[in-house]
């Protein structure tokens, strides 16, 4: 290997590498990011939704526990990371309203309301007119909704800046290009080469590639992570000064079965959001994909079809077979995970940084972390490969 070693490298520039790159530095590890360009990924799409008790599943309260934990330590992480960079997040304290368009839809957001309760969360069940009262832009047709005063928002790309600014601050090393494959020497992860062909060495490395990050060539078949892409179109306008306010909070919905949000930035832009298909690699922005989603957000809220629609975008979440991260040890010496955060990378963020870091100062997995140890899908992935 090269002489060019570090004691952790990281593969992977999105926000969830560079957050482990940067707590890594601040615990005195000599640290590097491999990625072409650092601060991309799926952040440069995601809607920044920090919506813990609104995007609660049933089936999924284990992960609930995990999105509590990140969700509160924002406020602290997002003032740490402004007052390293002295970069404006986006963190906004607005809350979110999940409202119902039909009776279906009123009754399934009822079941979700119990469900929040008996998980402990807090959230409040609105009548259609209190609703409307509280976001006068919504179709009058709304027929209930749910209060929730704790879910947040923040702008990912604004994030994804920052973290490279905090990363640079605190001496991590950042090599622009793609990670070809990973080296392996006695059993254990010594580094990677680059796709130009330079060796980079590490004590220790951490696969963070998002969707991509089944991909490595050189990963043992039982080891490669079992994550997917899972592509997302999202839609971007802007709120005219003679609009303003427009909406106060996030505002999202189930619209003949598929999930619908508008995010109100304080900046005047409104993201509107988002598909999710199951189509491989596909990053195509369709007229099927736009339509849809400005079809379902003018039900919502008819008044959005005056708005100049400014940027239309489509990315890849990172989805893994139980829609969970898979974060620490692999069973190769020397190899740990952060990825497959699918639906929740922005909001995981904090609580990301914080395992991964304590795992590599030579930490145990911290308890909220251990049911998503990679290591849970190992018996399937020897069956597939066998």
């Amino acid at each position: 290997m090269s002489s060019r070693t570090s004691d952790v490298l990281v593969i992977g520039g999105g926000i969830i590498g560079l957050v482990t790159a940067w707590r890594a530095a601040q615990r005195g590890l000599a640290t590097a990011v491999v990625d072409p360009a650092p601060g991309g990924g799926a952040a440069r799409v995601a809607a920044g939704m920090l919506a813990a008790v609104t995007e609660l599943h049933y089936g999924e309260q284990t992960l609930l526990g995990l999105n509590l934990a990140s969700a509160r330590r924002y406020p602290d992480f997002a003032a740490e990371l402004t007052g390293l960079t002295g970069q404006d997040l986006g963190y906004r304290r607005c809350g979110t309203l999940a409202v119902a368009l039909d009776a279906d839809d009123r009754a399934h957001l009822r079941e979700l309301h119990a469900l929040q309760q008996q998980s402990g969360l807090e959230s409040e069940w609105l009548s259609g007119r209190e609703c409307r009262r509280l976001e006068p832009m919504l179709a009058p047709g709304v027929r209930g909704g749910l209060r929730v005063d704790g879910d947040h928002q923040i702008d990912p790309r604004r994030l994804a800046a920052a973290l490279v600014t905090a990363c640079e601050r605190t001496g991590v090393v950042f090599h622009r290009d793609w990670a070809e494959r990973l080296e392996v020497v006695r059993g254990r992860a010594a580094g990677v080469v680059t796709r130009a062909g330079a060796a980079l060495g590490a004590g220790q490395v951490v696969l963070a590639g998002g969707s991509l990050s089944g991909r490595l060539a050189g990963v043992p078949d039982d080891v490669l992570p079992p994550v997917r892409p899972v592509k997302g179109q999202v839609l971007r306008l802007t709120v005219p000064a003679r609009y303003a306010p427009f909406l106060s909070r996030t505002v999202r919905a189930v619209v003949r079965g598929g999930n619908v949000y508008l995010v109100p930035r304080e900046n005047g832009e409104l993201v509107v959001g988002a598909t999710s298909e199951e189509l491989g690699w596909d990053t195509t922005v369709t007229a099927g994909g736009v339509y849809e989603l400005l079809r379902d957000a003018h039900e919502l809220v008819p008044g959005i079809t005056e708005l100049p629609l400014t940027e239309t975008r489509a990315g890849l979440r990172p989805g893994s077979p139980d829609n969970a991260p898979l974060l620490g040890p692999t069973r190769l010496d020397g190899l740990l995970l952060a990825t497959g955060h699918y639906r929740n990378g922005v909001l995981l963020t904090p609580v990301t940084g914080d395992v991964m870091a304590q795992l590599l100062t030579g930490g145990e997995l911290p308890e909220e972390a251990r049911p998503f140890t990679p290591r849970r899908f190992g018996t399937v992935l020897v069956e597939q490969t066998a």
